[in-house]
C-alpha cells in the first residue's frame, strides 16, 4: 500500500488511553538528575524532580494515542517535534501518579503532518492535576490533506527579540555517555540514542542525544539562572526541537525577558551548538 492510499483516522481523536500508574521514588529522581547533569541540590537529593522528569510517568501513554489515528505504515516517519509542559505542582518522592493521553487534532502540510497529543498526570490519591503536556508529533513527508481538531498551543516568539541582549546565557556539556545514562534513568530505550548503526541507518550522523534530555538541561539552566534553582516557581516549559544534539557537544542557551503578567515572568529562549539552533521557540514561565 502506498502512502497515497493512507489516511488519518479522525474518529480516533479524543479517545483516551487506559490509565497507567507510576510510583515515584527518591532513587529515581536522583538518577534522573544525575543523568541530566542537573546540579540543583534538591534534585540531586531526590527531594523534588527536575521538571522534565514529568515525561517519565507518562512515557507509556506518549505514543499510544497515535495508534488510534496514524496509519501503522507511517509510524516510522513520526518524530517528536515539540514539547509543552504545564506544571501545577512539582513531582516528589512517594507520589503515585496516574497518567493518560489522547490525540486531539492534526494538520497536514506539503512537508508532513503535525499531530497533537495531550497528556495529563494526576495524583492517584486525590485526583489532583500534577501536570499537563502537549506533545506535537510530526509525520515526515505525509500530508493528511486537512486540519482536524485541536493543535497544541503556540509558543513561537518574535525574532525581533534578538535585537535586545539576552538577560542570561549558559553553556553546558553533553557527555559522551549521556545517552546511555539518560536512557536508563528515563526508561527510554529508543535505539537511535544507543546504537550507532541504527542511528546511521535512520539517516543520522550517529547516536544522538534524547530531545527530552536536552530539554532537561535547558530546564535546570532556566531554574539556576532565572528562578533561584526553585522548581516550584516554574509554571510552563515549552520548546520546538530543531536539530539533533550529539554526545560530546556543548550547548548554549540564551534567555530573553518577554513579558510579566500577574506575577509571572515569561522568558523566551533558544539553544545552539555553535551557530546551529538545536532548540527553538523556547518558553519558560516563572512565578516571581
Amino acid at each position: 500500500m502506498g502512502t497515497d492510499e493512507l489516511s488519518f483516522a479522525a474518529e480516533g481523536l479524543n479517545v483516551w488511553t487506559d490509565t497507567t500508574r507510576f510510583t515515584v521514588t527518591r532513587e529515581k529522581l536522583t538518577a534522573y538528575a544525575q543523568a541530566t547533569n542537573d546540579p540543583i541540590e534538591r534534585h540531586q537529593a531526590g527531594d523534588i524532580a527536575n521538571p522534565v522528569f514529568a515525561v517519565v510517568p507518562v512515557f507509556q501513554s506518549l505514543m499510544e494515542p497515535a495508534l488510534e489515528v496514524v496509519p501503522l505504515p507511517l509510524l516510522g516517519k513520526v518524530v517528536h517535534g515539540e514539547q509543552d509542559f504545564r506544571f501545577h505542582r512539582p513531582i516528589r518522592p512517594g507520589d503515585v501518579l496516574a497518567a493518560r493521553g489522547a490525540m486531539l487534532g492534526y494538520a497536514g502540510s506539503p512537508k508532513g503532518t503535525r499531530a497533537n497529543v495531550y497528556l495529563e498526570c494526576r495524583d492517584e490519591a486525590n485526583g489532583e492535576l500534577v501536570n499537563e503536556q502537549f506533545v506535537t508529533f510530526f509525520v515526515r513527508g505525509f500530508d493528511a490533506g486537512e486540519r482536524v481538531g485541536e493543535l497544541a498551543p503556540a509558543h513561537a516568539f518574535e525574532h525581533s527579540v534578538r535585537e535586545q541582549p539576552p538577560v542570561t546565557k549558559l553553556t553546558q556539556h553533553i557527555d559522551t555517555d549521556q545517552t546511555y545514562r539518560y536512557s536508563e534513568a528515563a526508561d527510554d530505550p529508543m535505539p537511535i540514542h544507543l546504537d550507532d548503526g541504527v542511528a546511521r541507518d535512520a539517516g543520522l550522523p550517529g547516536i544522538i542525544a534524547h530531545g527530552l534530555c536536552t530539554m532537561a538541561f535547558t530546564a535546570w539552566a532556566a531554574l539556576v539562572e532565572l528562578a533561584d534553582s526553585d522548581a516550584e516557581r516554574l509554571q510552563r516549559l515549552a520548546v520546538r526541537f530543531a536539530k539533533p544534539v550529539l554526545p560530546g557537544q556543548d550547548i548554549t542557551t540564551q534567555f530573553w525577558r518577554a513579558a510579566n503578567n500577574q506575577g509571572v515572568t515569561s522568558y523566551v529562549y533558544e539553544t545552539t551548538v555553535g551557530d546551529t539552533v538545536v532548540i527553538k521557540d523556547g518558553l519558560a514561565e516563572i512565578r516571581d
